[in-house]
């Protein structure tokens, strides 16, 4: 059949409509990229049940508030703690099988939601309901939290590393050390400084070990320890506060600990070149 305008032949549009409407490689998930999005929906409902059961709770005088605020403040961390175990699959899964093409950008938006807002939200709205607490200079810290992630994920996009190793802390790592400082009650100059320096370490230039092999295990055996923990003090078990405590303080522990050692060994090997340099310049 002939268009008389066109003097062309009409060719049937079903031809090759198949190929035109494929979806592109670029826009197909992969399971890693699933585990990823599954990240940012645990920081995601973090930010939900710190607002329903701490905030709104606290703002509006609720009676039960104390009791609905322990356990808000439980899920919110386990979800943070999931978050943290989707994180550290998505990349495991991701060097076994494929990632996409888009399966960074994920990476860095769903740690983004689970590590820096989630966070930094718990901060805030802890500025808003402690006692001792002031309201602006808690939101300045929040703030803090929040753009350290984003500073130390935006790095770690531009920044070739030594495999195996991260510059600064890892902001999964980060984002449970700051939200054991609140949960630890210290009076809130303390745990200001404390949010702050776990802040700076984020965003600084310690090196901390990439969590693979026997590293792995250990870490996730540790986000299962931590929500045994959470959960004894949501539900108000035997000395479930205490327990609750000896966490977080071991958390703290870790963080301190970590840049100590990262940093005695490269003042090590610093000395070490510098004697190999000295002996290689010897007659």
């Amino acid at each position: 059949m002939i268009d008389p305008e066109t003097q062309a032949g009409w060719v049937p549009e079903a031809d090759g409509v198949d190929e035109e409407e494929e979806m592109p490689l670029s826009l197909r998930l992969s399971i890693a990229d699933t585990l990823t999005l599954g990240n940012a929906t645990c920081g995601f409902m973090a930010v939900y049940f710190t607002t329903t059961g701490i905030l709104i709770p606290h703002l509006t005088g609720s009676d039960d508030s104390a009791g609905m605020a322990r356990h808000s403040a439980a899920t919110a961390v386990i979800l943070m703690l999931c978050a943290a175990v989707f994180d550290l699959f998505d990349g495991l899964v991701a060097r076994k099988l494929r990632s996409s093409p888009m399966g960074a950008e994920l990476d860095n938006l769903s740690d983004l939601i689970s590590f820096g807002l989630a966070p930094a939200y718990f901060v805030l709205v802890y500025g808003m309901v402690a006692d001792d607490a002031h309201q602006r200079v808690a939101a300045l810290g929040a703030i803090v939290v929040l753009l350290a992630v984003v500073l130390r994920l935006a790095r770690f996009s531009c920044v070739t590393l030594k495999d195996g190793m991260f510059q600064g802390m890892p902001s999964p790592f980060g984002a449970l050390t700051v939200v054991s400082i609140v949960l630890l009650e210290l009076p809130f100059v303390a745990t200001l400084l404390a949010i702050i320096g776990t802040a700076w370490l984020m965003v600084s230039r310690v090196e901390y070990p990439k969590p693979r092999g026997r590293l792995a295990v250990a870490m996730l055996s540790w986000i299962v320890l931590s929500m045994g923990l959470l959960a004894a003090w949501a539900f108000d078990a035997p000395s479930g506060q205490l327990l609750l405590q000896t966490g977080c303080a071991l958390q703290l522990v870790m963080a301190a600990v970590i840049p100590l050692f990262a940093t005695a060994r490269r003042v090590n090997n610093f000395r070490d070149n510098r004697r190999e340099a000295r002996a290689a310049q010897l007659p």
